[in-house]
């Protein structure tokens, strides 16, 4: 299959220059294209504006945005398209007919490989696909406000698209670092379905008198653990798109209930914004009312877009979390709030809008059992099984319910003689950041250490099944890989890097040790020294550093991935013991100051002989020493020199190690400052 390089991106508006922007900070060739010059222009001047103020913030360096602003090509007029473009994305008005008069022009100009997508978040995706002139290689992409931040994305195929095409697309999605739900062609797709009616029910509840715009605000807020409420976003995003949004879908889906209320339709007719002001304070009874019908229209849409086959329940809530960047998804609400609760604040809700509810929460009621969400899915094809582990709101982080699932997949896949190789990847722009912290401060300051023992020796157990696999094992880290995660990516075979591959082991500077097998693997793949300087010191490492040190073990184009992934079988060594590329300046440097020679002196906070305490770095290193919590750095190192003994004595020093270390002050402190954001302030006690 190849790849997707370069993309045309048809209008520079707001959604237009933003996806524009993603692509070309993710390396891809962009055009930007829009009817006159102007428009290019000022599309080109929101991007620079938003890059501007990404270097302020240091997300970007000035060379960095040098670099995607080259990316960027302006081009007037959709007849000069590149006739080679391999996607085509339309991010016009949301008007099918402007819309179908852009891909008639395209259909025209590009070559016969060329896919086309549509931005929308409410056209019929099938109905487009006809008027493109290439019906199979057409699908729907609704992006989410602001497309560079944003990393949901919904991926909306047409009864007619091509599996090939489908592939290309979700592949470009994910390099682009979202975060992708496929779905059905439904009206509202997934996210809208079930938001657009909750921004309708505000306005309802409103010109009903039952509370105020600031008090329907705040009891939104916390019945849904949000920054903002209804009448703010609308506010935000303008209530002219909440009220063509709502009509279209209570045309579309037949139901009354979703018809735009008419304190909507008068406040766009006079061109206002809502007056969010005062007090949110309300009586118990209206913050009941507001609480009970806003979750009820949620959980009752919510079990309709399952019951539909849209797409699954886990993507509703990650569309939930990711998207609108809500705490909890509409089924792990149902869970908290308790699953009766949630079925009768449902079941009076949908009495009231005229429909049925589906069976699903009920039937959910009727089993005494919470809702139970996969976290890893699996896809076999041709001896090759594909593993995601799809935490993306969490970036993939290692809790309890994944690393369970996690276990019981890789022995069923062990013991399948129809796979031969199994690949690790990570939903989202994240291999796995890691453990879940929250975890572990939760269990700490419950005073039960036993159930941190016990997740991670059951986290050691899932790294020993791909140690040991019979099947040649792959970890796909083409992203962010931390701590538990990149620990799980070095018990595999192989590891293969892109540009976008970045590895860290954090933990010494939030009070702990890598235990997950960081203190000895590494060491066993690049040396004892190249080891201390990865994991005491927790450098970053980008993908050519991870490659020279020889964690990465192959770093190749994003469109070279699937080629290689059939040709590789068992390595010969696993563990060489000495990094990949000896002659790179930061394995010499590495090398050099973490040697045995210089250990006490760096433990000490002290500059070691021979090196220049002036050097920029020398200087980071001493820095970065001096940030990490002395007894997790300290155990750290110990258990590093350990690795020259067997493996699985290694392994053990980790375990035996944990109640020492999880048990100090400073653990508490590191991980409590990692949630809360803030540096940590250890005291070595």
């Amino acid at each position: 299959m190849e790849p997707i390089d370069n993309v045309a991106v048809i209008g520079a508006g707001n959604m237009g220059s933003g996806i524009a922007q993603k692509s070309a900070q993710e390396q891809f060739k962009v055009q930007m294209v829009d009817r006159e010059e102007q428009w290019v222009e000022r599309g080109q001047g929101i991007i620079a504006d938003f890059l501007s103020e990404a270097v302020e913030r240091r997300i970007f360096s000035e060379s960095q945005v040098n670099d995607i602003l080259a990316n960027i090509t302006g081009v007037v007029g959709v007849e000069n398209v590149e006739p080679s473009t391999d996607l085509c994305i339309e991010a016009v008005f949301e008007d099918f007919d402007i819309k179908s008069a852009v891909f008639s022009t395209l259909n025209e100009v590009c070559e016969d490989h060329t896919i086309f997508a549509s931005n929308t978040s409410s056209l019929s995706v099938d109905a487009l696909a006809e008027s493109t002139g290439r019906p199979d290689r057409f699908v729907g992409l609704h992006f989410f406000y602001h497309p560079a931040k944003n990393r949901l994305i919904e991926i909306i195929p047409a009864s007619s698209t091509s599996a090939e095409s489908l592939a290309k697309v979700e592949q470009y999605c994910k390099t682009s670092g979202k975060v992708v739900i496929i779905c059905k062609d439904r009206p509202g797709f997934v996210v809208n379905r079930f938001f657009v009616p909750w921004l309708n029910e505000a306005c309802r509840l409103l010109e009903e008198g039952v509370a105020s715009t600031a008090q329907i605000d705040a009891v939104a807020c916390d019945a849904f653990r949000i920054g903002m409420g209804p009448f703010a976003l609308m506010n935000l995003t303008g209530p002219p798109i909440a009220l063509h949004s709502t009509d279209y879908l209570a045309e579309q889906l037949e139901c009354p209930r979703y018809t735009g209320a008419e304190n909507l339709r008068n406040l766009v007719a006079e061109g206002r914004m809502w007056d969010i002001e005062g007090d949110g304070e309300c009586s118990d009874e209206a913050a009941k009312t507001i609480s009970n019908r806003l979750l009820g229209q949620v959980f009752a849409v919510a079990c309709q877009i399952v019951d539909e086959g849209v797409c699954s329940m886990e993507d509703v809530d990650r569309g939930a979390k990711v998207g609108l960047r809500w705490a909890e998804g509409p089924f792990e609400l149902a869970n908290r709030l308790g699953l009766e609760r949630a079925f009768e604040m449902a079941q009076s809700y949908s009495d009231s809008a005229g429909f049925t509810l589906p069976s699903l929460l009920a039937e959910q009621v009727a089993s005494g059992k919470n809702f139970i969400f996969s976290h890893v899915d699996a896809n076999i094809s041709n001896g090759i099984a594909t593993v995601q582990l799809n935490r993306p709101e969490a970036m993939n982080a290692l809790n309890e319910d994944l690393v369970e699932q996690l276990d019981t997949l890789l022995e069923a896949l062990n013991n399948d003689d129809s796979v031969k190789t199994i690949v690790l990847e990570g939903a989202g722009k994240a291999f796995v950041a890691g453990a879940d912290v929250k975890f572990f401060v939760d269990k700490i300051r419950a005073d039960s250490f036993d159930e941190i023992y016990e997740f991670t020796a059951r986290g050691h157990k899932v790294l020993s099944k791909l140690e040991n696999s019979p099947k040649t094992t792959i970890a796909l880290t083409t992203g962010l890989a931390l701590g538990g995660g990149l620990e799980l990516a070095l018990a595999c075979d192989h590891r293969i890097g892109t540009r976008r591959t970045q590895f860290r082991f954090p933990e010494t500077s939030i009070g702990i040790y890598p235990g997950l097998g960081g203190t000895q693997r590494p060491a066993r793949i690049c040396g004892i020294p190249a080891a201390r300087w990865a994991v005491l010191a927790g450098n970053f490492m980008d993908a050519r550093t991870a490659s020279d040190l020889g964690l990465v073990t192959h770093l190749v184009e994003p469109s070279e991935v699937s080629s290689l992934i059939t040709t590789l079988g068992k390595p010969d060594n696993k563990y060489p013991g000495k990094p990949a590329n000896p002659s790179s300046k930061v394995v010499e440097f590495a090398e050099n100051f973490f040697a045995d020679s210089n250990l006490q002196n760096l433990l000490s906070g002290s500059c070691p002989e021979g090196f220049d305490a002036e050097d920029k770095n020398v200087m980071r290193q001493i820095r970065a020493l001096s940030r990490t919590a002395p007894i997790a750095l300290r155990m750290a190192s110990d258990l590093i020199d350990k690795s020259e003994e067997a493996l699985v004595s290694g392994l053990k020093a980790e375990l035996d190690g944990l109640e020492v270390i999880f048990g100090t002050n400073d653990a508490l402190e590191g991980l409590s400052a990692l949630i809360e954001n803030r540096r940590p302030n250890f005291t070595d006690s």
